[in-house]
């Protein structure tokens, strides 16, 4: 049992892309020239918050896909090595979106399931049982999932009572309130991962995901808090520590 009472090290064998190459245009004023995903959060940089956690469940290979200040990036990553973690650095020469950055980064995901997140958003929910409950859901696609009180700012899910996903539905101002929301973490089969690579279009989530036939996407919605930086807003919220 890790030191937030999670077990497991489900991660051993499992590959992790996270996605971190956004030009970051919305926290810029905040940040200066420091990549969104090294951004201050209490006396550390964000990603290594990310890397502890995946660490706790095992994780041994993260591939890094970064675009905007790659190179501040890798010199972190270079500085402050992490014994038995293998971190690869897959650096786009343009910027291609999220299901882009991913399609470039295939070739170094070697793993038959692989967890794909985005490297500015932290959700506090045990890695194995969202694991396990891809696996017994049997679904392509897996989604953790996040409660919140306004959904407004993220991808919403309508889910059906077994789990899978009935409709993604893109962010929308328009939709105030609270709702079940994309926490920015997803499991692929190695098959997903395949089909991603034969789709078109920048955006994980506006033009795979939304693309999926009703049932190809599995939910899993944990109960522990989720914290996004994507927005000054939020990241003057933890700007001070995630506690």
């Amino acid at each position: 049992m890790n030191k937030h009472g999670f077990n497991g090290s489900c991660l051993a064998s499992i590959d992790v892309a996270i996605i971190a190459g956004g030009m970051g245009t919305r926290t810029r004023a905040m940040l200066g020239d420091t990549p969104k995903v090294l951004a201050p959060v209490g006396d550390r940089p964000f990603l290594d918050i990310l890397l502890d956690r995946l660490q706790e469940f095992g994780a041994h290979r993260i591939v890094l896909c970064l675009g905007h200040l790659a190179d501040k990036v890798v010199d972190h990553i270079d500085m402050h090595p992490r014994p038995g973690l293998e971190i690869i650095p897959v650096v786009e020469s343009e910027p291609l979106g999220t299901a882009g950055a991913v399609r470039l980064a295939r070739k170094e995901l070697h793993s038959d399931l692989v967890i794909v997140m985005n490297g500015d958003t932290f959700v506090d929910a045990d890695l194995c049982r969202f694991v396990q409950a891809y696996r017994e859901m049997g679904a392509g696609l897996g989604i953790l999932c996040a409660r919140v009180d306004d959904r407004s700012r993220f991808a919403s899910l309508d889910i059906d009572a077994a789990g899978l996903v009935r409709k993604f539905v893109e962010k929308d101002p328009a939709l105030a309130g609270g709702g079940i929301v994309s926490a920015g973490v997803y499991l692929f089969s190695r098959a997903m991962l395949e089909r991603l690579a034969q789709s078109t279009g920048p955006s994980l989530e506006t033009d795979f995901f939304a693309s999926l036939p009703a049932g190809t996407i599995g939910s899993y919605v944990p109960e522990g808090g989720f914290i996004d930086i994507g927005t000054p807003e939020s990241l003057s919220r933890v700007a001070d520590g995630l506690g």
